[in-house]
């Protein structure tokens, strides 16, 4: 199964090509049962398709619509898997009834977790008629009772902390202290005995071992007026464990550096307590809502592999360039499947790359192989060599080298398939030429030779990317600043969905500072000296393109 995989599509028909049991832990936020236009987010075709799909009819419709997909999700889940499915109050009671209970049984649900994700009271120019929804539902439910599960803990604030561990030690340690004697209501004969000279009235809280413990750890001390305490220490502190009131992960519009532009984006410390909680490094990591990107963002930052699908081009390509930010050395490679590839990507690629790419494509086994192998890069199942050529108008001389390292490669399967009249082998091109299709024809009508030519659009789907055409006006200056103004204009025949922008590109690592540009239109200030920035356009089938500029900025602005 691949991973670290960013797929467009329908979850329910990506799901069903994935294999059993192979998911370690599950985070899906479907698009919640509103029934409103404002569910439609990115705008494109595909989320307007998905949309139309789910809410065709009432409730049932939509239930209906999700258990599909996560009764597959269950049968992908790993017996040690969990799953959690956010939610809100629109349809929270039907999904745990009708869809959690019924696939994953009431004896695997762990637990309702509710997360405040609105601090902020919103007005209204009408009278409230009822309480503000200021909660959302996240589901958890395991497959059996063997589910990794590791408790959260919180730690609060540090400006919290430091009022609470309000004293230092000699060591300029910050700590509390806290009783260490039994009050009257708890008092224990056994336990009161003398320690340093202090005899608690109603006991120690611990037996004597135990105290002398603490105190050889520097943990025990007294007060001015003689009354004994013990130490906690701030730098052990680890945290107080969570429950399943969540009050303490803020939402994205409070955290700035975080915020896309995408409207139902959760935060980063959500998914960051929930992949912590029931998985492990290199666990697989599954969202096929990927919506904003953030799960298959952290899951990449706390080194778990992943699976992400979604059937908007936006939510893949801004999943994508989010994961291209966050990118460094140690990163792990990941791959982007969109319906169409881009032509120039495929037929530029390296040549070894495209080779075993493609064979793999087609169903066969790439040749490990890049000497003494005859030319042929691979061979099907049934031992029928492939040779992938990598350039279009493929011509009659490769048919005839072909023909000839075939029967050199195995002549006895070469001679069986002439007589069953099945293909001697398959070539791989972009395009062919007339003289190679004539000699194909020829082979088989005079010779009993058949050789199948097949163009690489014949396995998997092609298009040209959008073209692109950047235009800038210097607007003056601003104090010591100058003032451009910029206006990207892309072409497709797919329709464009979106601008990107990185105004400090550092080739070849394309960082967005502005991430959804539906206008294509940027007003940007420099400081004198170089500076290089770099736009990028995306189509409706997620093919993308970028161009370059270089600029110079003295006394006037000089583009190279």
């Amino acid at each position: 199964m691949a991973i670290n995989k960013l797929i467009l599509g329908d979850c329910l028909e990506v799901l069903k090509t994935l294999e059993n049991e192979t998911v370690d832990l599950i985070y899906i936020d479907p698009p919640f049962f509103s029934n409103r236009t404002y569910e439609v987010i990115w705008g494109d075709k595909g989320e307007i398709r998905s949309f139309e799909d789910r809410f065709s009819g009432g409730i049932d419709h939509y239930i209906g619509w999700l258990k599909d997909r996560i009764q597959e999700m269950y049968r992908i889940l790993k017996p040690t898997g969990s799953i959690f499915v956010h939610c809100d109050y629109h349809a929270n009671a039907e999904i745990k009834v009708f869809v959690l209970n019924k696939i994953f049984g009431s004896n695997n649900f762990r637990n309702e977790i509710t997360w405040k994700r609105n601090f902020t009271k919103k007005g209204s120019q009408f009278k409230m008629s009822k309480l503000a929804q200021n909660t959302d539902t996240i589901f958890y439910y395991v497959k059996n009772d063997k589910a990794y599960f590791s408790t959260p803990r919180i730690n609060g604030s540090m400006e919290e902390l430091l009022l609470r561990y309000d004293k230092e030690d000699e060591d300029s340690r910050r700590f509390k202290s806290e009783p260490i004697e039994l009050p009257r209501m708890m008092a224990r004969e056994n336990l009161i005995y003398e320690y340093k000279n202090y005899t608690p009235k109603y006991g120690w809280m611990m037996v004597r071992e135990k105290l002398e413990e603490i105190d050889k750890q520097g943990k025990l001390y007294f007060t001015k007026n003689g009354k004994p305490r013990r130490k906690s220490f701030l730098d052990e502190y680890g945290g107080s464990e969570a429950d399943n009131i969540w009050l303490d992960i803020t939402p994205v519009g409070q955290n700035q550096s975080e915020i896309i532009g995408y409207p139902t984006q959760k935060p980063e410390a959500l998914l960051e307590r929930i992949i912590k909680m029931a998985s492990n490094e290199n666990d697989v990591i599954l969202d096929c809502f990927v919506g904003g990107g953030t799960t298959i963002t952290v899951a990449d930052k706390l080194n778990r592999n992943w699976i992400g699908i979604d059937q908007s081009v936006q939510a893949v390509k801004v999943t994508e360039f989010r994961l291209n930010k966050q990118q460094n050395l140690f990163s792990k490679p990941f791959t982007v499947q969109l319906h169409k590839y881009d032509y120039d990507t495929l037929r530029y690629k390296d040549a070894f790359e495209f080779e075993t790419w493609i064979v793999g494509q087609f169903g066969g086994l790439a040749n490990s192989k890049q000497r003494g192998d005859l030319g042929l890069d691979g061979k099907t199942r049934e031992n029928q060599p492939i040779q992938v050529k990598r350039s279009d108008g493929i011509g009659r001389n490769v048919i005839d080298n072909f023909f000839s390292a075939v029967q050199r490669f195995d002549k006895a399967s070469f001679e069986k398939n002439k007589s069953e009249q099945k293909p001697i082998g398959f070539i791989i091109a972009f395009s062919f030429g007339k003289g190679a299709i004539q000699e194909v024809a020829r082979l088989k009508n005079q010779e009993n030779v058949i050789i199948k030519l097949v163009t690489v659009e014949d396995i998997v789907p092609i298009a040209k990317k959008p073209t692109l055409q950047v235009e800038m006006q210097d607007l003056g200056k601003i104090k010591e600043l100058r003032q451009i103004s910029f206006v990207a204009t892309g072409q497709s025949e797919a329709g464009i969905e979106f601008f990107a922008w990185d105004f400090a590109y550092n080739e070849p690592n394309f960082v967005p500072e502005i991430l959804l540009d539906k206008t294509g239109k940027q007003t940007y200030l420099f400081k004198a000296g170089e500076h290089k920035i770099a736009v990028k356009v995306v189509d409706n089938e997620g093919l993308e393109n970028i161009e370059v500029i270089k600029l110079k900025v003295n006394g006037e602005v000089k583009r190279n």
